[in-house]
């Protein structure tokens, strides 16, 4: 937390009180002693933000104000330098830090949780991991997953693919909101991958008791070091209590809750492999290291659009993209389905779209796949209007990989091409909300 003057304007004090200053305000009816917080943005400016001893907060009106007194100032804890050890003997890791919950913690003097960790305080924190691995901490960025960006899928590869060179396999943490799309971009940016590059984060921050990330590291890191599998994948966990994680493809995940630690699901597929935080694996269907293929760092656009489909949706969202998108994902309702019969028809808008950006139709059912043919109206949308039905690609797989394809000289063909198994040849049926 940086500490920030918030009386500028207060006479009063001549102490210049900062956030985090330890105080003891008076005003014309009471003496108050705590913390001094920042003033929220939303929050009146006349207002003052204290946390009492008892971890209340209160507000008190500024101008009722008399006397500051500052008790102690405040002073931010500097975190000691962790310093690795190497084991000959075991095989090497490297732990690339983006930010999300897993490097957060929670700040108790304003209560709010903040990207605070790198890649080296987690095996301060987790010892466990250097028995695992020989630990090379990288910090990539500092950033929720919220806030994530196409060109940081580019920098995210580029530092996997830096870093690769010298390691058994990578393990990325990553905030859980956008972990999906971040491990479907990977897979398609590192083109010929040879070693598992796993990605993990935490449903709740890691200086909790109940977080995740212990196991979900722990789990990653035996995952990366000996995993027979190349490619890339999230490690989650599989249940919501402590018993192992699920290794799931990158372009077959999806975050199917707000909260649980199980909230990642493998999509219509199996998942990879079961991974236990005392190192034992079960594989279940792995994928092998290409043979013969150098990795090659591909680039990405960020003129992409996901568009869902719904009752009475405006035409005008799909025309007003045109001009600043080169390429469209739709995620249409089951079969590949699109309002073309009533009175808000998106046939002109689509015929349009599809005139000048390449469109694209996966289904917002996530399991099952769209289909060009069945209906009259599914014909009209591919045959007629050109849109391209992508099978069974999750939407956010789609818009992953779109952003690649547009730096391909056929962005269509690339799309409909199966690059790293985001599309199949059939679903098991096992595998529905498995």
């Amino acid at each position: 937390m940086t500490p920030i003057n918030i009386y500028k304007q207060h006479a009063l004090n001549k102490t210049m009180a900062k956030a985090g200053d330890t105080v003891e305000i008076k005003t014309k009816k009471a003496t108050y002693k705590g913390t001094l917080l920042p003033r929220p943005e939303l929050l009146s400016q006349d207002t003052t933000v204290l946390k009492l001893e008892s971890g209340y907060n209160i507000g008190i009106a500024t101008k009722t104000i008399e006397n500051i007194k500052v008790i102690e100032k405040y002073k931010k804890k500097e975190k000691p330098k962790q310093k690795l050890s190497k084991n000959k003997n075991l095989p090497n890791v490297a732990i690339l830090s983006v930010g999300g919950t897993i490097a957060s913690r929670v700040d108790y003097i304003t209560g709010g949780v903040y990207a605070d960790y790198q890649a080296s305080d987690f095996i301060a924190m987790c010892p466990e991991l250097e028995k695992a691995a020989n630990i090379k901490a990288v910090n990539v960025m500092k950033v929720m997953s919220e806030d994530i960006l196409p060109q940081d899928w580019a920098k995210i590869a580029r530092a996997v693919a830096k870093t690769l060179q010298n390691v058994e396999g990578v393990v990325i943490t990553h905030g859980t909101d956008t972990m999906h799309y971040t491990s479907a971009a990977l897979s398609f940016l590192l083109e010929g991958l040879d070693k598992p590059v796993i990605l993990t984060g935490a449903q709740r921050s890691i200086d909790r008791p109940s977080s995740d990330a212990f196991m979900n590291l722990a789990c990653a890191v035996h995952a990366a070091s000996k995993l027979k599998h190349a490619g890339v994948a999230i490690c989650m966990h599989a249940e919501s209590s402590d018993t192992y994680c699920n290794l799931i493809p990158g372009v077959k995940a999806r975050k199917m809750h707000t909260s649980r630690r199980d909230a990642f699901r493998p999509m219509g597929v199996d998942p990879l492999a079961r991974v236990w935080p005392e190192g034992r694996i079960e594989h279940i269907s792995t994928k092998k290291p290409p043979e013969n293929k150098k990795l090659k760092v591909n680039s990405c656009k960020s003129e992409i659009s996901l568009i869902e489909i719904h009752p009475s949706i405006d035409p005008s969202i799909i025309t007003k993209q045109l001009g600043k998108v080169r390429g469209m994902i739709i995620a249409a309702t089951a079969l590949g389905h699109v309002p073309l019969n009533n009175p808000k028809s998106l046939e002109t808008a689509l015929k349009k779209a599809c005139k000048k950006i390449p469109v694209f139709i996966c289904s917002q059912t996530l399991y099952g796949r769209v289909h060009p043919h069945v209906y009259a109206s599914l014909r009209k949308l591919s045959m007629d209007i050109g849109a391209t039905f992508l099978e069974d690609m999750l939407p956010e797989t789609a818009l992953a990989k779109l952003s690649v394809a547009l730096t391909k000289k056929n962005p269509k063909k690339y799309m409909t091409e199966n690059i790293a198994g985001e599309i199949t040849e059939r679903e098991k049926y096992h595998t529905f909300l498995q």
